[in-house]
């Protein structure tokens, strides 16, 4: 067995200074599949330096691409020599948005052969709002063994298209398979997530004509073709609200830096109600928690709602906080799953299916906890934060998914964290 690498968290330290949001990783995955589209150079700046995306380059590169790094966070992809409309398994067993690989290859070749992604696992999550808006643009698509989805049209034709439910991931796919499709596609009951409008952008600065992006209609006129372009990705609204939580959780106050205000509303409102000072500027976020944090209820929904992806990390907030709060998870089954590695420490938590009761405690004790996926790893630090003593991470390859180094970021701001690379019970019976 290998080596285990966990992050170990000594608790307590309330967290001051200031810290730089990267750029989003739900919204560049998308724009690195588009560039599939435009068979020529696109230069793409503010990219996390994170695990998702790195894959995604592996990715294109195994397809034909030219990728290219400027620098930590530019990247440089000439799509002119694509050679592939075909993915297996072993490239997208570690990326759940190499789906977007499906809507792209489509938009490019007319057909596409992709293997099912892997990423985090929290419930059912299927495609099949993706798949029957193919169908609508003219897909024949089948699916194979290994859980391969295989598609192909002569030529995609635009349509009417309503989302039985708004489906981020769905809304992304359907633009880029119909962006390039002959004629005008009409896509209704669309997600208006920052990520959606953020693709919206990158394909119209590429010759595209998309309208109503971050509305819940959106049309879409194809074009023959696409052309490069320079572009830089959208600050990461998820990182940014897990930082504001940590900060809230920890005690402390600093100001969190290259956010939109705009995107960070429904997350702003929330630690308000918990009794955190939340002061916005024009690109940037102060967050202060001088008094106890008090109870609140959330439930999580499409944008402009609560994010599901924020969840976990109010679940470890409210954990502290005065009296009993709810949370509802609206959009995923199993993501609460976190859950009992916060009564590990101390927290006192009730589920029933998508319901939470937390009811808060005095203090969290440090523990022994695993990371069951991206943003319950992002739980499981700012508990550690909060917490009376050592808490040690597990699992932590699922946080690199998301954020670009989270204990680099935090150890800025005061807290006493590191990464620690640790020998498995087998390893360390060789040495015996």
């Amino acid at each position: 067995m290998k080596s285990l690498e966990k992050i170990f968290i000594n608790g307590g330290t309330p967290l001051r200074g200031q810290v730089e949001i990267a750029g989003a990783k739900n919204a560049v995955l998308a724009l690195l599949a588009g560039t599939i589209l435009t068979r020529d150079c696109c230069r793409i700046d503010n990219i996390p330096f994170i695990s998702d995306v790195t894959v995604m380059l592996n990715i294109l590169r195994e397809l034909g691409a030219d990728v290219r790094r400027i620098n930590k966070h530019c990247v440089e992809i000439n799509t002119r020599h694509f050679n592939s409309g075909e993915v297996p398994y072993e490239l997208t067993k570690h990326c759940r948005a190499s789906y977007y690989l499906l809507g792209a290859l489509f938009g490019r070749f007319g057909h596409a052969r992709v293997a099912m992604p892997g990423g985090c696992d929290f419930g059912v999550r299927p495609i099949d709002q993706h798949i029957r808006g193919f169908e609508a643009l003219g897909a024949a698509v089948s699916f194979e063994q290994n859980a391969i989805i295989s598609m192909q049209s002569n030529q995609p034709q635009g349509t009417s298209i309503y989302l039985d439910i708004v489906s981020v991931g769905a809304t992304i796919n359907i633009m880029l398979a119909a962006v390039r499709a002959r004629g005008v596609t009409v896509l209704e009951n669309a997600a208006k997530e920052p990520h959606v409008v953020d693709l919206a952008n990158f394909l119209n600065s590429c010759g595209a004509d998309i309208r109503g992006a971050g509305t819940d209609v959106i049309k879409i006129h194809g074009v023959k073709e696409l052309h490069g372009c320079e572009y830089a990705t959208i600050p990461d609204q998820i990182e940014a609200g897990t930082y504001m939580a940590a900060i809230a959780a920890s005690g402390g106050q600093a100001l969190v830096t290259q956010v939109i205000p705009k995107h960070m509303e429904c997350i702003s409102a929330k630690l308000i109600e918990c009794g955190v000072q939340v002061k916005e500027f024009d690109d940037s976020i102060l967050v202060a928690a001088n008094e106890p944090l008090r109870r609140c209820n959330i439930k999580t929904m499409p944008h402009p709602g609560f994010p599901t992806d924020m969840q976990p990390q109010f679940g470890a907030l409210l954990t502290r906080a005065e009296g009993t709060s709810v949370l509802n998870e609206g959009i995923f089954d199993n993501r609460f799953r976190y859950m009992d590695q916060l009564v590990r420490m101390g927290a006192k938590v009730t589920v029933d299916g998508k319901i939470a009761v937390v009811e808060g405690v005095q203090e969290l004790h440090g523990a022994q906890v695993k990371a069951y996926d991206l943003r319950a790893g992002a739980a499981m630090i700012i508990a550690g934060l909060s917490a009376h003593g050592e808490t040690e991470v597990e699992n932590i390859e699922f946080i690199d998914r998301g954020y670009e180094d989270i204990v680099g970021k935090l150890a800025a701001m005061g807290a006493d964290i590191r990464r620690k690379i640790v020998k498995t019970d087998a390893e360390m019976r060789n040495v015996a």
